[in-house]
């Protein structure tokens, strides 16, 4: 029984923990002739690296990645691309102290009741370093779709912080990759999320997010009706990240506050076939994307592993009171913002090669 593989015709399957030797991804259905360098890859792996600045983990880990199988020449074969990760600053010992303990906000004490056996060093499997053979394979779907729908772009960013929100009026997508915090805005708004981060790491909190990605140019008619739609696979791959607890499609829980002429998308034709006079729906309808941006917001929780005293029980029943020991992100959020987009385009390319398969060409002409 498989429960760490995800996707269709492009399928991925991720392995390793925390604190063992290495982890990663195998990458299967991912189609040949597409050209792929370690480099390619470790460029987004270098995205969601930790340690690179205070308002990560400290963990020092280079996240470079190997490719073990299915590329030869600088090109996939169409066989699995076996992808590593080797881990390098482990410090197992931190966690020695609550072998008998389950932390609250963590998967611990469901681990335990599920199996029976738990790996407690950062928290195994369930630890966020797995995302990081998301992230791997997700510079594969970017190379694939790269190939075969050249302009495709994925963009993630962070939205809000705990109290703080972006200011839409003033969104910069030039500012994203400027800052630490991927927020599409000036350097004085980053400035000033560093100091509400660092207010709150200093008082030994930490504090949650939302994440948006946005898919542009994805052609439309990817997505089937009725268990087969893009959406439904959107939100389950974004909800699979670790610590997220919300997703939302398009203007998600908002549109329940909308009128029905609000909320509808009115339709022109323009000189290249159908637009759009807003984008409520997030660039997917009946399942099916309309050729519009795709957004996809999710929210991230505040990281469970905190320095404030905590109560909670041993595996016997009695009680304790926990302090989480080790390197932690303040906010995870900054971190999920690749891993995001990774999803985004894993799921993107599987719709695109399952739509290839059923239809091919688009059948519906307008115009």
């Amino acid at each position: 029984m498989s429960m760490n593989s995800f996707g269709h015709l492009f399928r991925v399957t991720t392995w390793g923990e925390s604190h063992g030797p290495a982890l990663g991804a195998t990458v299967d259905g991912c189609p040949p002739g597409v050209p792929i360098e370690a480099e390619m890859l470790q460029h987004w792996l270098d995205k969601r690296r930790p340690g690179q600045n205070k308002n990560t983990t400290q963990r020092n880990e280079p996240d470079a990645v190997k490719i073990l199988s299915g590329v030869f020449e600088g090109q996939s074969t169409g066989t699995p691309i076996q992808l590593m990760i080797e881990n390098t600053d482990q410090r197992s010992r931190d966690y020695g102290d609550i072998s008998e303990t389950f932390r609250p906000g963590h998967a611990d004490i469901t681990y335990w009741q599920k199996y029976g056996i738990r790996d407690y060093r950062g928290g195994g499997r369930s630890s966020a370093r797995e995302t990081a053979a998301r992230v791997a394979a997700g510079g594969v779907a970017r190379e694939a779709l790269n190939a075969l729908v050249p302009g495709i772009e994925i963009k993630g960013y962070m939205t809000a912080m705990g109290e703080l929100d972006i200011d839409r009026a003033k969104f910069d997508w030039d500012q994203i990759d400027q800052n630490p915090f991927w927020i599409p805005q000036g350097p004085e708004v980053a400035q000033d999320w560093e100091d509400y981060l660092q207010k709150l790491r200093k008082a030994h909190n930490s504090v949650g997010a939302i994440i948006e990605v946005v898919a542009r140019n994805v052609p439309a008619g990817l997505g089937a009706p009725v268990y087969g739609k893009l959406d439904t696979d959107l939100a389950a791959a974004m909800m699979s990240i670790n610590a997220v607890k919300g997703v939302e499609i398009g203007e998600g829980m908002a549109a329940a506050r909308l009128t029905g002429t609000d909320n509808a998308d009115e339709i022109f034709m323009g000189e290249n076939g159908p637009e759009y006079g807003s984008n409520h729906a997030g660039g997917i309808l009946g399942g099916i994307s309309t050729g519009q941006d795709i957004t996809v917001r999710f929210a991230v929780k505040p990281t469970s592993s905190i320095l404030s005293p905590r109560r909670s029980i041993r595996k016997d029943g009695t009680p304790i009171e926990v302090i989480t020991k080790g390197r932690h992100d303040p906010c995870v959020g900054i971190r999920a913002v690749p891993v995001g987009e990774a999803m985004m385009a894993c799921v993107i390319l599987d719709h695109l090669l399952l739509h290839r398969g059923q239809v091919g060409e688009n059948r519906g002409k307008i115009g």
